[in-house]
């Protein structure tokens, strides 16, 4: 148990301060100093308002769907002061509370289905809580992710291209990448779990090559992809669609006549961290080429092929990607180096609500909820003081 405790403080450090894929040293400097000081401020004005928002049966939002409690604990977790920690520790005590309460006898931690993104969001709370009590429902969730793995042709042929990812779950059980990153960004992290004293019996394990298969196969990369969809035009090549054949992006038209499925820029960065997650080596061509995509496609203006759509959810994934890959700055299409965290802090300093909150013009996949939307930003303000 001992060496469970160190395992976990070892993996908070990781999720909290930088992943050893790149170099994440930032040189020091008096500007970082006053950024640094003024993303802390956001954060707080932000985490205030995430406790006032906090339903007396201690979930925020939405009962019955527990993963933006744990986005919201998550984010709690992360104060770099320590001071709204403290502050709201009541309140943290609660929403945990509610958290176990929805824990199911299958090991998922879910309400009204989304049965897999609720669990992994919830096990990322559990985890970052880093207390020994909450070890064995990680470890029973851990089961039930691995378990949500598509069972069809978890090798990943090509009459089945979606076997090895995951789904939502439940009624709705297709892969896609955005499911399939958050299902192994909490596999990833409680991986020590299955060096755990009393044998590999009782731990379920995700078939990582078969995961890989998958994210490949989302990715618009011929040669690594084997589906005939996939395209290696310049506006293309390197991103990543929602699942095997099916872009949220849509379609395009080539010059030679050829339909390719739109790369775009949320499920482009889930990629890249899927990539991380499933430990692919920093020049493996296929982590390469992602990245050389997202560096050209650079933008915070939009979700890149998605419009507003996403947006927040973008700004989230772009920060831990970038962060965990170990771009200290990001090269433009036209060759200019970008400090992406002093630019990504700055636009969310401008799009902060007076009140402390923030919400997306598009209301697509839930971003008119000021909670939701606030705990990406507040998770991604918390990504980049860390950076700094």
């Amino acid at each position: 148990m001992i060496l469970n405790k160190v395992l976990v403080f070892v993996f908070a450090l990781i999720l909290f301060h930088g992943f050893s894929y790149g170099q994440n040293v930032v040189p020091k400097s008096r500007a970082d100093v006053s950024l640094k000081h003024e993303v802390q401020n956001a954060i707080g004005r932000g985490l205030t308002f995430l406790a006032s928002k906090q339903n007396p049966g201690g979930w925020w939002s939405q009962e019955e769907h527990p993963a933006l409690t744990g986005l919201v604990l998550t984010a709690f977790q992360g104060d770099p002061s320590g001071f709204y920690k403290r502050k709201v520790e009541q309140n943290i005590y609660q929403g945990y509370t509610y958290l176990l309460k929805s824990v199911k006898p299958d090991g998922g931690i879910y309400g009204n289905g989304l049965a897999n993104y609720n669990t992994s969001v919830c096990m990322m709370a559990l985890y970052v809580a880093n207390r020994p009590e909450y070890e064995k429902v990680i470890k029973n969730a851990r089961n039930f992710l691995a378990g949500l793995q598509d069972e069809e042709s978890k090798k990943g042929t090509a009459e089945a291209p979606v076997g090895g990812g995951i789904g939502y779950g439940g009624t709705y059980p297709h892969s896609d990448m955005s499911n399939t990153m958050f299902a192994l960004e909490a596999l990833y992290y409680t991986r020590y779990l299955e060096k755990e004293v009393g044998g590999d019996s009782e731990i379920k394990k995700l078939n990582w090559q078969a995961a890989i298969k998958f994210i490949s196969r989302s990715q618009n990369l011929p040669g690594y992809n084997d589906q005939k969809w996939a395209s290696d035009d310049a506006e293309n090549k390197g991103g990543f669609v929602y699942f095997p054949g099916d872009s949220k992006a849509g379609e395009m038209k080539l010059p030679d006549g050829k339909i390719a499925l739109r790369s775009y820029g949320s499920m482009s960065y889930a990629g890249l961290l899927s990539y991380i997650y499933a430990q692919l080596d920093r020049e493996d061509p296929r982590v390469k080429a992602v990245y050389e995509w997202v560096s050209k496609h650079y933008t915070l203006d939009e979700n890149p092929g998605m419009g507003l759509d996403g947006l927040y959810y973008y700004y989230h994934t772009m920060a831990k990607g970038l962060h965990l890959y170990g771009a200290n700055v990001i090269k433009s299409k036209d060759g200019q180096e970008i400090n992406w965290r002093r630019d990504l802090a700055k636009r969310l300093f401008n799009k902060q609500h007076p009140d402390g909150f923030w919400v997306n013009e598009s209301g697509r996949w839930w971003q008119n909820d000021p909670v939701l939307v606030t705990s990406f930003a507040v998770l991604t303000l918390e990504i980049i003081w860390r950076g700094l």
